[in-house]
């Protein structure tokens, strides 16, 4: 087993609350001078620029995770990871149907930015992100899990955008792998302060909007064979001497 040390929620120029500085090369960058060995890339409810990120890190020692930040049906956030690109973008496919015909506003929202590994611009994602899926929390989840993925509850310290804000609890047939708590929360705190997370492995990470977030922002350690969704799916369950280090 090796020590990895991970940030699972970081976003790029594709998401609009995110700032301009947040390229592949200055994430990776960034994650290379902090020590960081895996990131995920979780924009919202999109993920365009994953491919940039991986690409950006190639020579580097970093791995990059494709991932997605949803927002589903109920208004929560979700971190749904997974191995490869080509889940991601059948999860990508997956949720197209249920996307709102609303379109961004730049003005009002901010750009939606999509570039290549160098950070340079190739488009713009037309589609408000910051709107909610049409899909409902159970749905995600299962349909993450069908693909291959696993599904971290995102912030649920937070006041708006978790499940437990939504919902005042995590209902027992939904099987996150995880629970995330954000900076302002200590992990071995989080249970006395939402007792409806026992039984949940918690883990950190930086919600990365800016490199400020990503320099600044908390990471979770693991004990892992190799830096993957499915090694990491085994320490979240402590499974085969796979662990979150706390």
């Amino acid at each position: 087993m090796r020590k990895f040390i991970a940030d699972l929620h970081i976003h790029t120029v594709l998401s609009p609350c995110a700032a301009d500085e947040m390229t592949p090369a200055n994430i990776i960058g960034i994650a290379v001078l902090g020590g960081i060995d895996i990131i995920a890339i979780t924009d919202h409810n999109a993920c365009e620029n994953v491919g940039a990120v991986i690409e950006a890190a190639k020579h580097t020692k970093i791995t990059v995770i494709p991932g997605m930040e949803v927002e589903t049906k109920e208004e929560i956030h979700v971190v749904v990871l997974f191995d490869t690109l080509e889940q991601l973008y059948d999860w990508e496919n997956f949720i197209q149907p249920y996307r709102s015909d609303l379109l961004n506003d730049e003005r009002k929202f901010g750009s939606q930015t999509i570039v290549n590994a160098n950070g340079e611009v190739i488009g713009c994602k037309p589609d408000m992100l910051l709107n909610p899926l049409a899909c409902p929390l159970c749905d995600v989840v299962a349909g993450v899990k069908k693909l291959g993925g696993i599904c971290i509850a995102s912030h649920i310290d937070r006041p708006a955008y978790s499940v437990v804000s939504q919902l005042g609890f995590i209902p027992e047939e939904i099987e996150f792998d995880a629970v995330e708590v954000s900076r302002r929360v200590n992990c071995s705190e989080a249970l006395q302060l939402i007792p409806s997370i026992k039984g949940i492995t918690v883990i950190t990470a930086s919600d990365a909007h800016t490199l400020a977030d990503l320099i600044t922002g908390p990471r979770t350690e693991f004990e892992l064979k190799a830096p993957s969704v499915s090694e990491i799916r085994k320490a979240l369950h402590q499974e085969g001497l796979r662990k979150v280090v706390l």
